[in-house]
């Protein structure tokens, strides 16, 4: 592993930042990718190697992309860590954030279970990139059917958020107006204008944060509401994610719709359910790193560790908006594509 260079480094931190949240699965291309590419990388960057340090390096990076997701939802993890505390002290599950994170513990627990389990098993079997190929195809195919077979639940959801964020986009747009009489103000000379305008920009910037905050707690008060069951059922779909090609919040997403939660919602509750799992699949590959396999690539790791998060900050403030009025069709259409044609490709190499 002492051969990975930081070109290697780089593009494999920023592939996992950015395509862990996506739904187009971070270890199905970081498999894919390296054979691809082939040479220095395929050999370098081998998943299903006896003993892969490559592996210990990918499963690393979730530590940056978790610390990622933490600083983006940090108001909500405040809230929900309050939740288990207070519950314990009271003895009792009674508020939303009390409910919240009995909800995400119980929805963490198979795949912690299967993953400590047999995570080798898994890597060995299904690490190979032909296998991985096959598996982003599935996945595409999870995807597309997650939205063509939409329950009548999950879509009234989506009718029922779209119908509140009408007067919230008519009060953007009076603050809109408002900030651009604000610039034009600044425009014009008088004394003390500079001020104001920043005064305004300042005042808009915490009428965006608040606003966001407000609808976090209204998404937690609907989640809340799933119960322990639903919740099982939809954190467990995150085992199929440790087959290389799988994506996990394409699966948690697909999953929470078919019980019911809207669109946005279910990417919500997918990001939530994402953070310890991949924080702690990360904490448990830490000493892989600072141990031998580690040795030669502790400069590597600090690259794409930053890269990763980076690329995990900007790909959550992106896709939490993205849901809000789209779909997963188009990432579905990206993985058959993507799939299919690595299936070829790696058929007749």
């Amino acid at each position: 592993m002492s051969h990975m260079t930081y070109l290697e480094a780089s593009v494999v931190g920023l592939i996992q930042g950015v395509t862990e949240l996506f739904p187009v699965s971070s270890l199905g291309h970081n498999v894919l990718i390296p054979a691809l590419i082939g040479g220095s990388w395929a050999s370098d960057l081998n998943v299903a190697a006896p003993e892969s340090p490559y592996l210990a390096f990918i499963v690393g990076l979730h530590v940056a992309t978790a610390i990622a997701l933490l600083i983006y939802f940090w108001r909500d993890w405040v809230r929900i860590i309050g939740g288990f505390f207070s519950s314990i002290r009271d003895r009792e599950i009674a508020t939303v954030d009390q409910k919240m994170a009995w909800i995400i513990i119980l929805a963490t627990v198979p795949v912690g279970l299967v993953g400590v389990a047999f995570e080798h098993e898994f890597r060995v079997l299904f690490g190979k990139p032909i296998r991985a190929a096959i598996f982003l195809l599935i996945n595409g195919l999870i995807l597309y059917a997650g939205e063509r077979f939409r329950t009548k639940k999950s879509l009234a959801a989506d009718a029922e958020l779209a119908a509140e964020s009408e007067p919230a986009s008519a009060q953007a747009v009076v603050a809109d107006a408002v900030m651009a009489d604000s610039v034009a103000a600044d425009t014009r000379p008088a004394h003390g204008a500079g001020r104001a305008g920043v005064a305004a920009h300042a005042s808009g910037q915490r009428a965006v944060r608040q606003q966001e905050a407000s609808r976090a707690v209204q998404a937690d008060r609907r989640l809340a509401t799933i119960g322990n069951w639903q919740a099982l059922i939809i954190g467990s779909a995150q085992i199929l994610a440790l087959l290389a090609g799988i994506s996990r919040d394409g699966v948690v997403m697909v999953t929470g719709m078919f019980r019911g939660l809207s669109r946005q919602d279910a990417a919500r509750f997918s990001f939530l359910l994402a953070t310890p799992v991949i924080l702690a699949a990360g904490v448990l590959k830490v000493p892989d790193l600072t141990g031998p396999l580690g040795n030669g690539i502790h400069g590597q790791v600090l690259v794409g560790s930053i890269l990763s998060g980076v690329g995990a900050y900007v790909s959550v403030r992106y896709l939490m908006k993205y849901f809000q009025t789209r779909t997963l069709t188009p990432f579905a259409i990206y993985c058959v594509v993507f799939g299919l044609g690595s299936i070829i490709y790696l058929s007749v190499k």
